[in-house]
């Protein structure tokens, strides 16, 4: 699948995580699925990580629930979640494959581990517990 993010957005991720560190940072991600298979982000969500740790992340509740409002209200739909990886590369480890239980969702994972040039990749993840699937997906910035 392809999944465009705009450059505003993906530089909001950005700075979001960098403002985080060293702890991961998280947020979740809303737009729309096109007719034509591309999965278009249309807006992003900073959500605070209520575990405050850089080895993994829990993202609050209250916040999830709002932002979902905030979804409907706009006419888009939950397109899946992001989160940071301060020190490690920009794909999912195994707490985060195994904690990866909608195979709808889209995971974007951002690697801060060059902080200068921070990477932001998308991924698929599906299958059983004791065997799930990855797939890296392909994931394009787009200027506004």
């Amino acid at each position: 699948m392809k999944i465009l993010i705009k450059q505003s957005d993906f530089d909001k991720i950005c700075r979001h995580a960098l403002s985080e560190l060293p702890n991961e940072a998280c947020g979740l991600i809303a737009g729309i699925d096109r007719e034509d298979g591309v999965r278009e982000i249309k807006k992003t969500y900073l959500l605070r990580n209520v575990d405050q740790t850089n080895e993994h992340f829990t993202i609050d509740p209250r916040e999830q629930l709002a932002s979902i409002k905030d979804m409907r209200a706009e006419g888009l739909t939950p397109l899946g979640n992001w989160h940071s990886h301060p020190e490690t590369p920009a794909r999912p480890s195994e707490e985060d494959k195994r904690l990866a239980n909608d195979p709808r969702a889209t995971y974007l994972i951002l690697s801060l581990e060059d902080r200068g040039n921070p990477t932001l990749n998308a991924f698929h993840v599906e299958g059983p517990q004791d065997n799930k699937l990855v797939r890296k997906e392909e994931l394009i910035i787009i200027n506004e």
